[in-house]
């Protein structure tokens, strides 16, 4: 028969301190609760709201953004969509006064317009940036940023050279836990990230009647491109040495796409897992756990936006209360602060060189390092995006592997860009 272990310093239930024996699971141990630090996980107010914005494409995500927009003062002006319905829609919602174009091309060349929001599909998106970019206009891009990763370059080289703004809406980095905790990392609260498990449990089989239905991959393609970039942005500067992913189809589902993926990251002095469950009828859940060398976070909620931060250190046991909501937070990120032109110098694109899947609004282009490899037009400012041009996944029916080329390793970049 086990004995039950005693610890010392521990008091009984009920007693003033809150404590008691193993009172936090997992924590190993008796530890007082304490204040949670303080830390700047909230996305900053706009230094500017005199931008004129147009939206390109008008799906049902954009009314995410265009809310967004209003809050912080913009005004969208023009709405372009092949369906003039779904323009006129989000005009009459949201600009009376605005116009409504199916030619992107009219939009445009609209002069007062000074940012657009480009949220087509990908596969017509890159035709539509680089004109937005010739026109003179900031563009913001929707993930996944690009199919052709030569062509994605070509953009951000593009707006380098005319001195304009390209970010693409990595939002997730300002969903409320996954900004808590990535503040959290770069303050060093936890020491050096060893290890990383991210799982998502949801319903995702909504999409069998909508055009996502035919998108080939389309879980850790389209969906997990977010658990990527915060996977990215929790690791810093550690280089993934190996990366196994895999998809399954579910018995009972009717998808065209795969509903299960999971994916395997080696590092030399951490491992990280990544599951995807996208057909959980019952008993939705969101779990993310970091553990590092002097501490450990953890996230858990039952979806995306209703979320639980819990911060274990030697000190003791934080709960931080946080603001907003994933899409709230996250479309009201700093993204117009990269649009506030510079008379000293013109600013540098914000997504370089090799990675182009990230919302790089988060450090301003000044502090961007050249790549030293001396072809390369553009900064190599961004952390590692799942779609990087050298570390590429490469699908399969089944499987994505990873290859890589020397150029990635001869790059460098700024220490914890996407820790701020």
């Amino acid at each position: 028969m086990f004995a039950r272990p005693t610890y010392p310093s521990c008091r009984l239930a009920g007693d003033a301190s809150g404590c008691w024996l193993g009172s936090e699971r997992g924590h190993g141990g008796c530890t007082s609760k304490v204040p949670a630090p303080e830390l700047p996980y909230l996305p900053p107010r706009p230094q500017r709201s005199d931008h004129r914005i147009g939206l390109i494409g008008c799906g049902g995500i954009t009314t995410y953004h265009l809310d967004a927009y209003r809050d912080a003062g913009f005004q969208t002006i023009a709405f372009c969509d092949i369906d003039v319905a779904s323009a006129t829609n989000r005009r009459d919602t949201y600009n009376p006064d605005g116009q409504v174009f199916t030619d992107y091309r009219e939009l445009l060349a609209l002069p007062e317009i000074t940012v657009v929001d480009i949220a087509t599909h990908p596969g017509i998106r890159g035709e539509m940036i680089a004109a937005a970019l010739q026109a003179g206009k900031h563009v913001l891009s929707q993930k996944p940023f690009c199919l052709d990763l030569d062509e994605g370059e070509k953009l951000v080289a593009l707006a380098d050279s005319l001195g304009l703004q390209l970010a693409v809406n990595q939002n997730g980095r300002w969903a409320p836990h996954f900004s808590y905790m990535r503040h959290a990392v770069s303050a060093g609260l936890i020491g050096d990230v060893e290890a990383a498990h991210l799982a998502v449990h949801w319903d995702h089989t909504w999409t069998e009647d909508t055009v996502f239905n035919d998108v080939p991959h389309l879980i850790l393609y389209d969906f997990a491109i977010h658990w990527f970039d915060m996977l990215c942005c929790f690791m810093g500067d550690a280089r993934p040495l190996r990366v196994y992913a895999s998809e399954a189809r579910t018995a009972a589902q009717t998808n065209k796409p795969p509903m299960l993926g999971q994916v395997l990251v080696e590092y030399e002095h951490a491992q990280a897992t990544l599951v995807f469950d996208a057909a959980t009828k019952h008993g939705a859940a969101d779990h993310s756990r970091i553990v590092g060398a002097s501490g450990t976070m953890e996230s858990h909620g039952p979806d995306l936006s209703h979320q639980s931060v819990t911060l274990y250190q030697k000190e003791g046991i934080a709960h931080p209360v946080l603001e907003g909501e994933w899409f709230k937070n996250g479309l009201r990120a700093p993204w117009p602060n990269c649009f506030v032109p510079s008379k000293k110098s013109a600013p540098r694109a914000t997504t370089p060189g090799t990675i182009l899947t990230v919302w790089s609004c988060v450090s301003p282009p000044s502090q961007a390092r050249k790549a030293t490899n001396p072809k390369s037009p553009a900064p190599y400012a961004a952390c590692p995006d799942q779609v990087t041009r050298r570390n590429n996944f490469m699908a399969d029916a089944k499987t994505f592997k990873l290859r890589t080329d020397t150029n990635l390793h001869e790059r460098s970049r700024p220490q914890n860009e996407c820790r701020d």
